[in-house]
């Protein structure tokens, strides 16, 4: 299917996604209870200082990014490989709410953000014919971490301190990252393109954004409103899993035997949407991306059987394996790939922000009293409201041509 150079460029990006995850949600979340115990914090004062960091993040995010437009991406993954060792190695410190913020702070910049950034971006600028099934690909290794993580650490949490797991988790990234980057990119250059068996048909050429132009156009809102609403949600599920685990009554173990449903359920939507990416185009269907996401909140509103949480976790991991393929390919085929990582900077600091958003709302509504029913229904008016706007600008997506 792939070419040796393909094949390396898709297992660098692999690999990052992989061990983007020490710095997602669904990781950090396993810690809640361990974190907020060592501090004596309450749910909600966890939730606005892990949105309060995320949020900071993703500011810096933005100026970050735009880095990988200019500089050889194996330099660029050594720093993102430098910033994420510290980070772990940093989070297993923690000794005080300012402490927390900071820790939080670069775990969610070097691993959710600039991790995952540096994986996408240079896979939607390497490939185009086959750019969905490289990013379906690529993403597998989040699914995989999503898969084995949360009932590993459960594990290693009943017989190794919290802290001494992050202390190798770091040993981990410094040993074997740098290793696998030098051998897989060494010769990638920021106008390397895909190697493909088939001969180049003439295409008309898109127009290449420019992170202002997209700034100006307003189909960049519309789809964000939809492109923001599974990493939001998915968020604040994440964090307070313990929370809805509590409401239900699950049971300890239901949530990560669920995300066994989740990952599996998200690489088989990775394999199907790459496929259909490269057949019929992301544009066409961005619309489907959150209507299983829309009824994963069904689930949590009408049921409270324990078998319920494998529904409700299966269909967010549809929606996120649509999500993580659709999120980098829509913004290549709208806005060309001459400034990608530049625009990708912005679109994953959105992402990343929207994550803050979606943990500070979980934290005040379960502080003010919500039960996991009236959020769960406010949620899904959302994602109607965002499917909604995308059906009535669903004509008004392709690109501009020169």
């Amino acid at each position: 299917m792939f070419k040796s150079l393909n094949f390396k460029v898709i297992l660098f990006g692999f690999i990052f996604t992989f061990f983007s995850s020490f710095g997602q949600s669904f990781f950090l979340g396993l810690f809640n209870s361990s974190i907020r115990d060592a501090l004596s914090i309450t749910h909600g004062q966890f939730g606005s200082i892990y949105a309060s960091a995320t949020l900071l993040s993703s500011f810096i995010l933005v100026w970050i990014g735009k880095k990988i437009d200019d500089i050889n991406i194996l330099k660029f993954a050594s720093y993102v490989i430098a910033l994420l060792a510290f980070s772990c190695f940093l989070f297993s410190k923690i000794s005080s709410v300012i402490f927390l913020f900071f820790s939080i702070f670069l775990m969610r910049l070097s691993g959710q953000g600039l991790m995952s950034h540096a994986a996408t971006t240079t896979i939607s600028r390497f490939f185009e014919k086959s750019r969905g099934r490289a990013l379906s690909a690529t993403w597998l290794g989040l699914s995989l971490a999503e898969f084995i993580l949360p009932l590993l650490i459960i594990f290693l949490l009943t017989f190794l301190d919290w802290r001494n797991i992050w202390i190798s988790i770091s040993i981990l990234i410094i040993v074997v990252l740098p290793i696998f980057s030098f051998l897989l990119i060494k010769n990638i250059k920021l106008d390397s393109r895909e190697i493909s068996n088939f001969n180049d048909v003439k295409k008309k050429k898109i127009k290449q954004w420019k992170r202002i132009e997209v700034l100006q156009d307003y189909r960049f809102y519309v789809i964000c409103l939809s492109m923001l609403a599974m990493p939001s949600i998915a968020t604040g599920t994440f964090v307070y899993q313990s929370f809805i685990v509590s409401s239900k009554n699950w049971g300890p173990y239901i949530i990560a035997q669920s995300f066994m449903v989740y990952s599996i359920l998200s690489v088989i939507t990775l394999f199907l949407s790459g496929f259909l990416i490269d057949k019929f185009s992301s544009r066409k269907l961005l619309i489907y991306m959150n209507i299983p996401l829309l009824f994963s909140t069904f689930v949590l509103y009408y049921f409270d059987s324990p078998f319920s949480s494998f529904a409700f976790l299966g269909l967010i991991g549809i929606s996120n394996g649509l999500a993580n393929v659709l999120g980098s390919a829509t913004w290549a085929e709208i806005y060309g790939v001459k400034y990608i990582g530049s625009i990708k900077a912005l679109t994953t600091a959105l992402m990343v922000f929207s994550t803050a958003f979606g943990t500070a709302i979980f934290g005040i509504f379960i502080d003010n009293g919500f039960s996991i029913e009236k959020i769960a229904l406010i949620l899904g008016c959302y994602i109607v409201i965002a499917i909604t706007l995308l059906f009535i600008m669903r004509n008004r997506l392709n690109p501009n041509y020169l």
